[in-house]
C-alpha cells in the first residue's frame, strides 16, 4: 500500500525476483509533497542497487557540497564528504514510480487497501504485504507541528542550509532547474500567531529574512500535519506485511534522511516479501541502518523543543553533526 518512494522501491526490488506486484495508491502520481528534497550521498548506492541510478541522474538534481547551520546570529559552516543532491518530490516520485510500471508493476486508486506481493511456489499463490501509507498524523491540539514548502526562484548555491529558532527550524537549498526549496517545521501555535502566513512568518526572523530577499516564490505555500515523530516499528497482526518508509517511523527531517530511508528500507520491505523472509528479520535489518539517526534525532528534537538549539547549537561542528545522522549501510 502507497506508491511514493518507499513503495515504488519496494516494488522495483521484488520485481528483481518475482514477476506479480500490485500497487494500491489513493492519490494520482506525481504532485508536489511537503518535503526538504534533500537527498544524501547514500542515495546514490540505493538508486544503483534498483538500477535506476543513472535515470537519476539524467534529471540532473542539484549538487550540494556543503552544510550551513544557522543558530540565531551564528552560523556553522562544513563541506559535506561527498555531494548531495536536490531533486523535487514531483520528479522523484514520479522517476520511482515509472520505474515500477516499466518493470511490471500494476496499479490501483484505492484506499486501505494493501500492495500484494504474489510470489509462485510449489505450493501455490501466497500473498505478501508492504506497508508504505507515510506517517502517522495524530498529536495533542496545541503542541502539535505541521510542515510547510513551497518553491522560489533566484540566485542559488551549493549548500543546505539549516535555520534553527524558536522551536523552528527551516532548511534551504537547490533542486533542478536553478530553483530553490524553502521548507520547514514549526509548532502550531507559532504558526497560529501569524494566521499560518508562512511569508509572514519567514520575515520575522531576519536571517531568514535575509536569506530570503533576493528570491521569488513562484510556488504556493503547502502545508501538512500535525507531524508525529519517533519510532514505530510495529508488526502489524493476521499476516505478513512489511513496513517501510515512515510507516516504520517518522524521522526528523533535519537529518536529511528522509528520502534515502523511505527508497532504502522500501528495498528491503520488497525483497523480503518476495522472498517470503519473517517480518521480524525485516525489522531487524531496518532497525540495524537507521536506529542511530532515529535516536540522535529524538535528542535533538527535544533539545530544540526546550528551546536550546540557539545555545547549543554552535557548540556542535556543522560536520560533526552530519557524520553522526549516517545511516548503517542500506545496501548488502
Amino acid at each position: 500500500m502507497g506508491g511514493g518512494p518507499a513503495g515504488s522501491a519496494a516494488a522495483i526490488a521484488a520485481l528483481s525476483e518475482t514477476n506479480s506486484v500490485h500497487i494500491v495508491e489513493k492519490s494520482s502520481f506525481p504532485r508536489h509533497k511537503v518535503c526538504g528534497e534533500f537527498l544524501s550521498p547514500e542515495i546514490a548506492e540505493v538508486l544503483e542497487s534498483l538500477g535506476i541510478w543513472q535515470d537519476f541522474l539524467r534529471l540532473r538534481p542539484a549538487q550540494i557540497k556543503r552544510t550551513i547551520l544557522h543558530f540565531g546570529s551564528r552560523t556553522s559552516e562544513s563541506q559535506l564528504p561527498e555531494s548531495g543532491f536536490g531533486l523535487s518530490r514531483y520528479e522523484f516520485d514520479r522517476l520511482l514510480f515509472e520505474k515500477a510500471i516499466a518493470a511490471g508493476a500494476t496499479t490501483s486508486r484505492e484506499r486501505l487497501e494493501p500492495v500484494s506481493f504474489a510470489t509462485q511456489s510449489g505450493s501455490g499463490k501466497s500473498d505478501h504485504e508492504v506497508l508504505a501509507v507515510g506517517r502517522k498524523s495524530i498529536a495533542t491540539r496545541g503542541r502539535r507541528l505541521f510542515g510547510f514548502k513551497a518553491h522560489f526562484e533566484g540566485p542559488v548555491n551549493d549548500a543546505v542550509e539549516l535555520f534553527f529558532f524558536r522551536g523552528c527550524y527551516i532548511g534551504v537549498s537547490a533542486v533542478e532547474n536553478g530553483i530553490t526549496n524553502i521548507c520547514g517545521i514549526a509548532p502550531e501555535e507559532t504558526l497560529r500567531a501569524c494566521e499560518f502566513h508562512i511569508d509572514d512568518f519567514l520575515a520575522s526572523w531576519p536571517p531568514l529574512t535575509n536569506r530570503v530577499h533576493p528570491l521569488s516564490r513562484i510556488s504556493r505555500w503547502l502545508t501538512v500535519g500535525p507531524l508525529v515523530f519517533g519510532k514505530q516499528w510495529q508488526h502489524p497482526t493476521g499476516r505478513d506485511i512489511y513496513p517501510a518508509g515512515d510507516a516504520l517511523g517518522f524521522i526528523d527531517p533535519f537529518t536529511g534522511l528522509g528520502l534515502v530511508t523511505a527508497v532504502g528500507t522500501g528495498r528491503l520491505a520488497g525483497l523480503a516479501a518476495s522472498r517470503q523472509s519473517s517480518v521480524e528479520q525485516h525489522l531487524s535489518n531496518c532497525r540495524r541502518a537507521v536506529r542511530g539517526p532515529f535516536c540522535l534525532a529524538v535528542v535533538f528534537r527535544a533539545v530544540l523543543r526546550a528551546g536550546l538549539a540557539q545555545s547549543l547549537g554552535p557548540l556542535i561542528p556543522a560536520g560533526w553533526l552530519f557524520q553522526i545522522t549516517r545511516p548503517s549501510a542500506l545496501v548488502s
